[in-house]
């Protein structure tokens, strides 16, 4: 999955060049103004700015050497910076006293922010690891943008695994999104790759999930606990792939420049505890060289723009050419355009058959 870091300096990353700048040049700037003008010029005053300045991309050292140059600078009688007294030095001091102290507290947590994140993002990529661009006889290519910015896992997922009975991959969508959802997608996740061993067709995979779900909502009292998912099994050569919706449509095929969605019966959603009494139907569809399935969550299909209007993604697909990584990336840049304000977990999943590897 690829990581949208959304962050921006103000939420945890590095803060950019001109915040880093703006001491040193305001500082340089008052000095230059002060020995070119003729005059005396009482600008003395825009000094005791630096060192809180100093606290947004400086360390406590830097804060430090920093706030020593502007009490030198008041001093200098070169600048005539308006001769400040005792009283305003003062103040300058304990100014950049209180901003070294400023900056020594957020540099702890800043470190700890960053050691916390890079546990959170282990922790995230075990449950849901990258993508790789070939399993078996199929490419694969996919894109995950958590509703919940700075997150790796929300309430999508995706994952293709080759088994016994061939390649198979899963895409869904629990119920809610963000870091609340992430124990029920580790869960589904889980249990599709076990059942991707040792079941031998994808509708009894989607029974294995709908039973793990069941089974975890029975652990708590009042959950109603759903999810919805296409299951597909690629055959042998990958000529043909049968594929099984619960309660979400299943994919696009994208052939001969035209993108068409597939007539799959949608069954029941996962965790409903149906898949006995109703189980699921699967349809199988044959593959020809160059055709390609896109999977896309409701974050994609039901998206909207300023006017209400849905994003027209039949539409818009069948004009995108490219590789399979190029493809999501293309639509992904498009979504943005047409619904910047995106209130949902977007997943993308393309799948291909590849050609036989060389021996």
């Amino acid at each position: 999955m690829h990581e949208g870091d959304r962050r921006s300096w103000l939420r945890g990353a590095e803060p950019p060049g001109w915040v880093r700048a703006m001491p040193v040049v305001l500082l340089a700037g008052v000095c230059v103004a002060a020995l070119v003008s003729p005059d005396p010029l009482d600008i003395g005053f825009l000094l005791g700015a630096i060192p809180p300045l100093a606290v947004l991309s400086y360390g406590p050292l830097a804060t430090a050497v920093l706030g020593g140059l502007v009490v030198v600078v008041l001093n200098v009688p070169a600048l005539r910076l308006n001769n400040p007294g005792n009283t305003d030095l003062l103040t300058v001091v304990f100014v950049a006293a209180l901003s070294v102290l400023v900056s020594f507290v957020r540099s702890r947590r800043d470190a700890q922010l960053v050691t916390e994140r890079a546990v959170a993002e282990a922790a995230q990529r075990a449950v849901a690891p990258p993508l790789p661009e070939r399993v078996a006889g199929v490419r694969c290519a996919g894109l995950y943008r958590a509703a919940q910015s700075g997150t790796l896992v929300g309430g999508d997922f995706f994952d293709v695994r080759e088994g016994p009975c061939g390649v198979r991959a899963v895409m869904g969508d629990v119920q809610g999104h963000g870091l609340s959802a992430v124990a029920t997608v580790a869960s589904l996740l889980g249990a599709f790759r076990e059942a991707v061993l040792d079941r031998p067709d994808p509708e009894s995979v989607a029974a294995r999930l709908d039973r793990r779900l069941v089974v975890d909502s029975a652990a708590v009292r009042h959950s109603e606990l759903f999810a919805t998912a296409v299951v597909l099994e690629f055959g042998a050569g990958s000529t043909a792939v049968r594929i099984v919706a619960c309660g979400q449509a299943g994919p696009v095929l994208l052939r001969d420049g035209r993108a068409v969605e597939l007539d799959v019966p949608v069954g029941t959603p996962l965790g409903i505890g149906l898949s006995d009494a109703s189980p699921p139907t699967g349809v199988s569809v044959s593959l020809r060289p160059g055709d390609r399935l896109f999977l896309a969550s409701d974050g994609v299909w039901e998206a909207r723009n300023a006017d209400g209007a849905f994003y027209p993604l039949l539409d818009r697909i069948a004009g995108f050419a490219g590789d399979l990584p190029e493809l999501v990336e293309r639509v992904w840049a498009d979504l943005v355009r047409f619904a910047p304000d995106l209130q949902d977990d977007v997943t993308m999943l393309v799948l291909a058959p590849a050609p036989p590897e060389p021996r």
